[in-house]
């Protein structure tokens, strides 16, 4: 009975249907567990706020048709297109500070007609390693000091403009997916070794680089107790939530932090610790566990691509969604300082949420052209 259900299983994730349009059920049906949890989650951690979980069940409805969209289209256009997105991107990233509009002391955005405002530091999250994948398809592997002293160029400027606006999150995400590419290129250890030498010299560069504001998450991150109501209060609260829920959790709408607006931003970047507190350690768990099932899909996609550009390329966004999930629990639990990076898809959010559907719509389109290209 059990080998007729595998059987089974097997035969529903390779139906021709599934194929024609270019859906790959699990990784999918991984999805759809995450942004169901994700819905459930936000509606507690927003104080009930129905209006919210609206708003965030349409920008995931956008997002699922953005995915669906570019899994029609096939990997070799994509590698096609990417130099001159690449181009296009990053002179946005210059109209940001040129006549960006800000927010909350940082200049992000650039205004839309109807009010609306589009961040393009999130598409080059996608387009960072769409560039460098484009860059490595046609070239010898692994890369010689030539290329990747070329990469690292290509790398460095749009990454160093998001980092002016200011947005240092968001620019080490760019830079990680980047780099993610190069390493899977097949980065030869002498490279990767001495990179890691260089690694303090960085650090206190970054450090220099680094807004006061950005200076006092780090500071805060090393002691939160040292400003318990000011720098240190996000984190305090959110440990002691995340340590309140035990191993069941309080049980669904109960948790006091997020219900009596002790953690602030607990829709947003704190939100697993709403999880943490209702559901405990248990419920954490089911959630990493979805998150891992993703990355395996991911990382299977990746391992089975059929040439270098699309090997690299869902190599790459696979592993930058694991830095997202990590960087962000990792933030939230205190062995991270606070860097401003959402949950992926369980955050409340907007150009982020595209951002990471079309991922996963990239992803689809190379594991399921691999025999149309």
């Amino acid at each position: 009975m059990t080998d007729s259900f595998y059987r089974r299983a097997v035969s529903f994730t390779n139906a021709r249907l599934w194929k024609l349009v270019h859906i790959d059920v699990l990784l999918m049906g991984s999805l759809l567990l995450l942004i169901g949890g994700g819905l459930f989650i936000l509606y507690s951690a927003s104080g009930q706020n129905v209006a919210m979980v609206e708003r965030q069940a349409f920008r995931l409805a956008i997002g699922l048709l953005v995915c669906l969209a570019l899994a029609q289209l096939p990997p070799k256009y994509m590698r096609r297109a990417s130099p001159a997105l690449f181009i296009f991107i990053t002179v946005l990233l210059i109209g940001v500070l040129l006549f960006g509009v800000g927010a909350k002391g940082a200049q992000r955005w650039l205004a839309l007609p109807g009010g609306l405002r589009f961040q393009p530091s999130e598409i080059m999250k996608i387009v960072m390693p769409m560039m460098i994948a484009w860059y490595f398809s046609d070239r010898q592997l692994p890369p010689n000091l030539k290329h990747i002293l070329t990469v690292l160029s290509l790398i460095i400027l749009p990454v160093l403009i998001i980092a002016k606006q200011p947005d240092l999150g968001t620019a080490l995400l760019v830079a990680v997916s980047g780099v993610f590419v190069l390493f899977l290129a097949g980065l030869r250890w002498r490279y990767i070794l001495g990179a890691a030498a260089l690694a303090p010299i960085a650090g206190y560069a970054l450090w220099q680089f680094m807004h006061d504001y950005q200076r006092q998450r780090v500071l805060t991150f090393l002691n939160p107790e040292s400003d318990p109501l000011g720098a240190g209060w996000n984190i305090i609260q959110s440990k002691t939530a995340i340590g309140s829920g035990g191993l069941y959790g309080k049980g669904w709408l109960e948790g006091t932090q997020a219900q009596l607006d002790f953690l602030p931003e607990s829709h947003t970047d704190f939100i697993i610790a709403v999880l943490a507190e209702e559901f405990g350690m248990l419920g954490c768990s089911v959630l990493i566990l979805a998150y891992l099932l993703v990355i395996t899909r991911g990382l299977y996609i990746s391992a089975t691509a059929a040439d270098n550009y699309a090997r690299l390329l869902a190599g790459s966004l696979t592993l930058t969604f694991f830095v997202y999930m990590f960087v962000n629990i990792g933030m939230v639990s205190g062995i991270l300082p606070v860097v401003g990076v959402p949950l992926p898809l369980v955050s409340y959010g907007g150009t982020s949420i595209i951002t990471i559907m079309a991922t996963f719509g990239i992803l689809m389109s190379i594991q399921t052209h691999k025999k149309a290209r």
